[in-house]
């Protein structure tokens, strides 16, 4: 029988202190004991690395020389505490270095360049990662913090050791947050809670990731972690029985099989019961999984046969068992899980894994180092693999998203730990957030296969792309060369890199569009000046400075901006086309009076800003109103509003009218071009004796037309009535295409009046 032992998992008591400077007396010397602890700890690495270790740590102890603590210590001792978790990991000498000086740039002033001359270009990346951003100005707190965030991230998906000792640098912190304002420690503990205890159970640390979250939930909820852990200290008594029973049946259990196993008592730590507490919304005497217990074994068979001794010991519950051997977790995590009714009734969960596997499970990609000397590497690679491929999401998801606030949401919808599980139709497993949908996995595949996806199949089925996945289904994507992401999936998609991409393609579309209508625009504006829009080629050097002039008046870095801005009606394009006007004067170009004269007689109506001709393939630069959705044939004007494209009201329309009293100069003239690309959605209501059926005879009457209903509202008091008012969306060609539908239904005898809706 091999080594067991049932030990509790507690916390360790807070202790005092935190990064805040002040003046207090003299240093003491705890700092240099404290250096000659941390060496005792780096006994893995050759003394040549040590050596250039205890160089670092006198580089950092003079530039912290004078800082102390709010708890009163010497500030070196803070570094020096992070190096020794660092250690624990036993990380490479570059990160210890970097661990030790990890605040120096920032609050001793000490340059990269400095450091790269004196401990060379790795360590000082590793301290310029852990560098947060204040030297730059924000315009609020909240953008200086996403924005080192996101500089933070970076760096560690370039190398994953900035991390490590960032979540080493937290860990010390909360650890030592006792000395700070009561305020501060609840600000540090949710930001510890929402970002970097997800990020260490990403990552696979879940040792960290328990103790940052229980260290969080006792900063930020004293009272009630306080009555929790006086609840739990008082149940640990009235189950010791009850543990050492099935302890020693499960020992004896595994004595019969002759089995070699270690065994481990677990608690489940305070802030995942008062999480569990608060979801379910259970007292505490409800909650009857709080400990539990971990087998330990030499080899994969066995982690399997043990769950057969198990099983004969206690019965299982059903529905309860997970085998996250065969299909590990996304962060690397490893085990065997059942829960097993014991004696006494109470539910029981015990997890089995290899030693390799436990290891794993605790440190997650830090294990990567920890077996680097060892002669079983392979879990922790696997570790090293899972991490890796979120930290490249990171690079994927920063190549989309500039603004460093988005790139944060991106970075936390990922962060969720529950996840499904389901196959792609070659049988390769793929782990996604609960709630996860197809266009999720079309991106996870590739941002082709996402950009292009127009349906999907769930287990051989056509689902809609919306559908949540469950684990275990089998999903296949269908594409289309023609296909573009559709802004309706936003509200659905639950993961960043989808979202990010999503977000990223309608944003080029939409710069794209609104370009060609800000030249477009610019151009007709330019006419009525009795002037040609000069060439927009690169290769035309003389019209190229000519553009590169305009734009630095305008204060734009380049043509492309400028004209995206007029398209999105940020400028004025009549403002803009009179500036081009007077400096292609000065270069001795005269209007030409048969443009000039019929350039204003095509804009009679908005001599400020010429015409836009519509035909309905313009995108989202141009909107139709939904006041009074205009269709061709109807009198129309356009709104340039500000940032927001070109909005198209019908002449006729009240809302409109209002808008042009108010701000007549942001009104252009708008027609409708002779060949239209698609159908326009016209509002129609409809008053009609109620009765069975009148839903399919209104139906069939639309269509008898050639048109489509594309929405339909029914009142519900209108059922208990003799009449009922029925309002469609009916998808038209144009104006008479409209008349004719109107007629058509008019004939339909249940119809009593038909009316297009206006404003």
């Amino acid at each position: 029988m091999g080594f067991r032992s049932f030990a509790v998992s507690r916390l360790p008591a807070a202790l005092s202190g935190l990064s805040g400077l002040r003046a207090t007396p003299e240093p003491t010397e705890a700092e240099a004991a404290s250096f000659d602890a941390l060496v005792h700890r780096l006994s893995y690495l050759p003394k040549a690395d040590i050596k250039r270790i205890r160089e670092a740590y006198k580089f950092a102890d003079e530039a912290h020389l004078g800082q102390f603590r709010a708890s009163g210590e010497p500030y070196i001792t803070h570094p020096i505490a992070v190096a020794g978790i660092c250690a624990e990991w036993r990380l490479d000498a570059q990160a210890i270095m970097a661990a030790l000086m990890h605040d120096a740039m920032e609050d001793c002033g000490v340059t990269k360049t400095e450091l790269i001359e004196r401990f060379e270009a790795p360590t000082a990346e590793l301290v310029d990662g852990l560098t947060k951003l204040d030297k730059l100005q924000f315009s609020t707190k909240e953008e200086s913090q996403a924005e080192s965030f996101r500089k933070m991230l970076l760096a560690m998906a370039r190398d994953v050791r900035v991390i490590l000792i960032k979540l080493a640098d937290r860990l010390h912190n909360m650890r030592t947050m006792e000395a700070m304002a009561a305020h501060k420690r609840r600000r540090i503990a949710r930001e510890t809670l929402d970002i970097y205890a997800p990020i260490a159970h990403r990552l696979g640390l879940n040792q960290i990731y328990r103790e940052l979250q229980d260290l969080s939930f006792q900063h930020n909820n004293p009272w009630r972690h306080a009555a929790l852990d006086k609840a739990i200290t008082k149940a640990r008594g009235n189950r010791r029985d009850l543990v050492s029973r099935i302890e020693r049946d499960v020992l004896k259990a595994f004595e019969h099989s002759a089995h070699k196993v270690e065994i481990h008592g677990r608690e489940k730590t305070l802030y995942s019961i008062y999480k569990k507490m608060k979801d379910k919304h259970l007292s505490f005497a409800q909650v009857s999984d709080i400990f539990g217990f971990r087998i330990v074994v030499d080899d994969l068979s066995q982690c399997y046969l043990s769950l057969g001794v198990l099983h004969q010991l206690y019965k299982p519950q059903p529905g309860r068992f997970k085998d996250y051997i065969a299909i590990p977790k996304p962060n690397g995590y490893q085990s065997l899980h059942t829960t097993l009714v014991s004696p006494l009734g109470t539910p029981v969960e015990f997890q089995i894994r290899t030693e390799a596997m436990h290891m794993v499970a605790e440190k997650g990609v830090a294990a990567h180092w920890l077996y680097k000397n060892a002669g079983n590497n392979q879990s922790a690679q696997s570790a090293q693999q899972m991490g890796s491929r979120w930290l490249q999401s990171l690079i994927d998801i920063q190549d989309e998203t500039r603004d460093a606030n988005e790139f944060l949401e991106h970075v936390k919808i990922d962060l969720f730990p529950d996840a499904v599980y389901v196959f792609t139709p070659k049988s390769k497993i793929m782990a996604l957030p609960k709630g996860a949908t197809p266009v999720d996995f079309a991106y996870a595949i590739h941002s082709d296969v996402g950009d292009h996806c127009v349906a999907a199949q769930i287990n051989g089925e056509p689902v809609p792309l919306r559908t949540e996945l469950r684990s275990g289904d089998v999903i296949e994507i269908v594409t289309a060369a023609g296909a573009r992401p559709n802004p309706a999936w936003l509200s659905f998609v639950r993961t960043g890199r989808a979202r990010s991409k999503i977000r990223h393609f309608l944003k080029n579309l939409e710069q794209e569009e609104s370009r060609d209508l800000g030249e477009k625009m610019l151009s007709q504006a330019l006419r009525a000046e009795g002037l040609a829009l000069p060439s927009l080629s690169d290769e035309d050097a003389h019209a190229a400075q000519l553009w590169q002039q305009l734009a630095r008046w305008a204060g734009n870095r380049h043509v492309d901006e400028l004209l995206v801005e007029i398209g999105l009606g940020r400028k004025i394009a009549s403002i803009v086309a009179k500036k081009l006007a007077r400096m292609l004067a000065e270069q001795g170009q005269r209007p030409d009076a048969v443009m000039l004269s019929m350039g204003r007689f095509a804009a009679d109506d908005a001599p400020a800003q010429g015409q836009v001709t519509l035909d309905g393939s313009e995108g989202a630069s141009v909107r139709l109103a939904s006041c009074c959705r205009p269709i061709p044939g109807d009198e129309i004007k356009g709104y340039l509003g500000r940032g927001e494209g070109l909005l198209v009201h019908t002449a006729e329309c009240a809302v409109g009218r209002r808008l042009f009293q108010r701000d007549s100069e942001h009104w252009i003239a708008v027609n409708w071009s002779e060949e239209l690309t698609r159908p326009f959605e016209a509002a129609v209501s409809i008053l009609l004796n109620n009765g069975k059926g009148v839903l399919a005879q209104v139906a069939a009457a639309v269509s008898s037309a050639e048109a489509d209903i594309t929405h339909i509202v029914m009142n519900d008091e209108s059922q208990q009535r003799e009449t009922a008012e029925m309002n469609l969306l009916l998808s038209v060609r144009d104006r008479l295409h409209l008349a004719d539908v109107l007629r058509t239904l008019k004939r339909s005898p249940v119809v009593l009046r038909v009316w297009r809706v206006k404003p």
